[in-house]
């Protein structure tokens, strides 16, 4: 589109969680069609791995500010002032779309037509967690929540796992925008003998206490990449597991890509991009048996209860055991992974905004590519 206008988005990402991931692959995709992609970023200081997921992508501009996310502690006033910093941008940036990845934005008065992606919630992530509704100290969450979901000309979830979570919490309605990945980013090697994991220690949701628990009688060692340290400063200390800290994407996949089993024995996963990037990279999936992950993988992953310790310990022993079921179950994983393809992330996301706005229709012919 050399000497024409490029249609732009504003797109919203936190850098504290998976929709980093699922922000940067969009915006290299659309970027690479032809549009011009403004990320602005919420939570924390935007880390050099993270930026690398945007390298030499011509097309993508971030926009940095440390506003505190809504499902952290009395965050409202740090998210009423970056409401205030987003329509400024949007003043100033003129964007076709505005793409919101957090929930409250959405009641903003945007120029721009308003897709609002819920990735995760916490009053369902409570459910998973809790096994109850979240407690009256959530209800100016509950509230803003509702708004902004209400105030969206669209509203996405990336499974209808979650998507009906979004109808019974917050009464609204809804598509699928299933997530992607590149499997050029994530190539197979010589497997090695181990289990691999990715996640938040301090996320209840992602359950790796399960696998601190059952490792230590495991044949293989398990290695787990992640943060130790919460958003409220509290570092966990992991047992049981090799601990790998926080790693690069390149890292994560350079893990991904040796090791022979990937472990997710989790409550609560919308979707799952690690259990993505590990089929991609030829890996076993052993995941938490709830519905999302279920919807995602259906025959290509073996599942356990998440509180059912023997179980997960049976599994992944059972596996270590057979190579051949293991090479079965890697290979289904990794052709059921390639639909998930972000070209057709970025295919879907297309399809359902050209009609929202009518000036990214044109995004789809578009052939350059980032490199």
């Amino acid at each position: 589109m050399a000497g024409e206008h490029r249609p732009s988005i504003l797109l919203t990402a936190d850098t504290v969680g998976g929709v980093w991931t699922y922000a940067a692959e969009l915006a290299r995709q659309l970027a690479s069609r032809g549009l011009e992609v403004h990320i602005a970023t919420l939570g924390a200081p935007v880390e050099a791995h993270q930026r690398e997921m945007l390298g030499g992508c011509e097309g993508v501009e971030v926009h940095e500010s440390r506003f505190a996310l809504e499902w952290m502690h009395d965050p409202w006033r740090e998210v009423d002032a970056a409401g205030e910093w987003l329509l400024s941008l949007e003043k100033k940036l003129q964007p076709a779309l505005v793409h919101l990845n957090q929930f409250a934005f959405g009641a903003l008065p945007f120029r721009a037509p308003r897709l609002v992606v819920g990735h995760s919630c916490v009053l369902s992530w409570w459910r998973a967690v809790h096994g109850c509704d979240a407690p009256p100290e959530w209800d100016t969450y509950r509230r803003r929540v509702t708004a902004g979901l209400r105030g969206a000309d669209l509203v996405a979830a990336p499974t209808s796992s979650m998507l009906r979570s979004l109808q019974e919490l917050y009464g609204v309605e809804g598509i699928v925008l299933p997530n992607g990945r590149d499997p050029a980013l994530f190539r197979p090697l010589a497997k090695r003998s181990f289990v691999f994991a990715a996640g938040r220690f301090w996320d209840e949701a992602k359950n790796l206490s399960a696998l601190q628990a059952v490792a230590p009688e495991l044949a293989w060692p398990v290695c787990v990449a992640g943060s130790c340290n919460g958003p409220d400063g509290k570092e966990v200390v992991p047992g049981g597991v090799q601990a790998l800290g926080v790693l690069s994407a390149p890292g994560i996949a350079r893990q991904m890509a040796q090791a022979s089993i990937y472990a997710l024995p989790a409550r609560y996963e919308p979707f799952g991009l690690s259990a993505l990037e590990a089929a991609l990279a030829g890996c076993a999936l052993v995941l938490g048996d709830i519905p999302s992950l279920r919807e995602v993988w259906g025959s290509a992953a073996v599942y356990v209860a998440p509180d059912d310790h023997d179980a997960l310990r049976a599994t992944l022993q059972h596996l270590i055991a057979r190579p051949d079921e293991r090479s079965r179950l890697a290979a289904a994983a990794h052709a059921r992974a390639l639909q998930f393809h972000s070209r057709a992330m970025a295919d879907a996301w297309l399809s359902a905004c050209s009609g929202l706005a009518p000036a990214l229709a044109s995004a789809r012919l578009e052939e350059a590519q980032c490199v």
